[in-house]
């Protein structure tokens, strides 16, 4: 053993075992570097991986049977040990590993500083958690509340900055806008310890702003200030206040993080203005009548704030969701011209483009990405893309992550950035809704009632009856989902559709085939009626119905929301829809999808 292991020395095995390992580790870092900067699928890494694996045995195989001469590469048991320099080749290698460890340690230091991506937040300590309420307009101009409402915004985001700090979404905070209630019980419905409270009045130029920190288990004022300014100076008082309160909850803010809290926002009062209009009719088009024309309304203003504040990605994303309406629109059957499809997609592009361009942090950054590849088709690589969101862990989400993921093995993944979400927002009703369904996909469906129980009580929206009917049905308590479906659903549609389900799944072909036919009579939405086939278990009629869709332009959208609505597995043939099939081999996603609940009548 002793003379092998001095043959395996004297022909540099060991220092070309290690020259391999070192090389193929430092190419590795290379490739990962290049392919995360490109979005690329996850297989291509594996690719390089296993070339590097492979190519072990072979480098040690080819130390051992052959040496490097000075005619050459010649086999080794032709070289007399008299003329062998395998000493000065160990010499060479040995200069080639320090190179090659040299540069290793090179590409750690420029992926650790200068491709350094910000930290995930860490809200491990509760005391760092406050909910800016909507700050109180004293005056009484036109504008005016909408001043007050911006300068809230502006002081919510530069909080949300500091990454030690848990801060209530908008939408969650503004929940109490206008209302009364104890602080005590407003920071217990947000889970937060502390509150922002404040007002804010403007005669002329002048503008005076009144905040106060406070504690909300005994109601101590931890902080409180008054700002008398000139109203253009509005950015000096939101930068200074946000300071103040993060000074008041003992975080230390080093001069980057102050940085980042000051460049955060609008920086505009008129923006300020135009941006909370916008909102103002974009919450009411949101499950009203008119939807697009009411968004569209909500456009206008939101042009006004990217003319004035042109840096400010809020605004972009905002916009865009008039056009994903439209295009949702057009895929389910619309009549959009060749042109205004290509103006329409333009606008979808240029706005997230631009949402991305100016987002002040990588979660934000990441999730627009997400919704403008799933809008636009560009699946290939999405799993890795989706790895990077639940990696940043952000309490800014994609509108759209469980569509492709959730039926694709990655529901836990989706429970995980809802829990978050929920965290963050806790009165948003889709962090609850999504949590629920993904509960749902894992089987789990005793989770999946007390989410969509707990997220009603929250919310009150309408969507968690759905959501609970859906659990009930899956645990296999149907009398309990279908008095709730009789008590609670008014629209006949939505009333037969989960019916239809109902009977489907508990094996009643008779009840669910009566209830189909009187479903279909009234439907006008082709993937409600694509699932309702499916899980009757007519093969033939699904799949007729999926080729229509994915012969449309976009019908691969609903092709995507029927899989995830369905809960069938595959509510169809990929072979019947050859378009959707390619977008699912960009992806790289398993097909078929797994049922988490059990269709009996469905044998496909």
């Amino acid at each position: 053993m002793s003379q092998l292991f001095q043959e395996l020395k004297r022909r540099n095995v060991f220092r070309v075992a290690l020259a391999y390992l070192a090389a193929g580790w430092l190419v590795l870092q290379v490739v990962e570097l290049v392919l995360e900067s490109t979005s690329a699928p996850d297989w291509v890494m594996q690719v390089f991986l296993l070339a590097v694996a492979v190519g072990f045995p072979f480098a040690i195989l080819f130390a051992w049977a052959f040496e490097l001469t000075p005619e050459g590469i010649r086999r080794e048991k032709e070289v007399a040990r008299e003329n062998s320099i395998t000493q000065h080749t160990g010499r060479k290698l040995n200069r080639t590993i320090m190179i090659v460890l040299a540069a290793a340690v090179g590409i750690l230091l420029v992926d650790k500083f200068l491709l350094q991506r910000e930290p995930a937040p860490v809200f491990a300590n509760t005391d760092k958690s406050v909910a800016v309420l909507p700050f109180v307009a004293m005056s009484s101009g036109p504008d005016d509340e909408y001043f007050a409402d911006g300068l809230t915004e502006e002081i919510l985001n530069s909080l949300t900055r500091i990454p030690e700090l848990l801060v209530t979404a908008r939408t969650s905070a503004f929940h109490f806008k206008g209302k009364d209630d104890p602080i005590p019980e407003i920071a217990a419905a947000l889970g937060v310890a502390h509150v922002v409270e404040g007002s804010v009045r403007r005669s002329g130029d002048r503008l005076r702003v009144t905040a106060q920190l406070i504690r909300a288990d005994d109601g101590f004022h931890l902080w409180s200030e008054t700002y008398d300014h000139d109203s253009k100076d509005v950015f000096g008082v939101q930068t200074d206040i946000a300071e103040k309160i993060a000074n008041a909850l003992d975080v230390v803010l080093d001069e980057d993080q102050l940085e980042k809290m000051r460049s955060v926002g609008l920086q505009n009062p008129e923006a300020y203005v135009a941006f909370q209009r916008g909102i103002e009719k974009f919450d009411d088009a949101h499950g009203a009548r008119g939807q697009t024309d009411l968004l569209l309304a909500a456009n206008e203003w939101f042009e006004t704030t990217m003319a004035l504040a042109p840096n400010f990605s809020d605004a972009y994303s905002y916009h865009a969701d008039y056009f994903t309406h439209l295009l949702m629109e057009e895929a389910a059957g619309s009549s959009l011209s060749d042109d205004e499809l290509i103006a329409l997609m333009q606008s979808i592009e240029d706005d997230l483009t631009n949402a991305m361009r100016f987002a002040p942090d990588d979660g934000r950054r990441i999730a627009y990405a997400w919704d403008l590849d799933l809008l636009t088709g560009r699946w290939r690589g999405i799993e890795s893309r989706f790895a990077r969101i639940v990696e940043e862990n952000s309490c800014y989400q994609p509108n759209w992550p469980e569509q492709i993921t959730s039926p694709f093995g990655k529901a836990a993944e989706v429970r995980q950035l809802m829990q978050r979400f929920i965290e963050c927002d806790p009165l948003s009703f889709s962090g609850w809704m999504t949590s629920s369904s993904a509960s749902q996909w894992l089987g789990e469906f005793d989770a999946s009632i007390e989410t969509a129980r707990r997220g009603f009580e929250m919310t009150g929206h309408r969507l968690m009856t759905m959501e609970l009917v859906e659990g009930l049905m899956g645990a296999g308590r149907y009398e309990e989902a279908r008095a709730l479906v009789e008590t609670e659903f008014r629209a006949e549609t939505a009333r037969l559709s989960r019916l239809h389900r109902i009977a489907a799944a508990q094996g009643n072909a008779r009840e669910a085939q009566e209830l189909l036919d009187r479903y279909e009579a009234v439907a006008t939405q082709s993937d409600g009626l694509l699932g309702a086939f499916a899980v009757a278990g007519d093969r033939e009629k699904a799949n007729e119905i999926a080729a229509e869709i994915d012969a449309a332009r976009f019908g691969y959208l609903i092709l995507m929301r029927t899989v995830h609505a369905c809960q069938c597995g595959a509510p169809f043939d990929l072979d019947a829809t050859p378009n959707y099939a390619q977008l699912i081999a960009d992806g790289n996603l398993a097909w078929p999808p797994e049922s988490p609940t059990n269709w009996p009548l469905k044998d496909w």
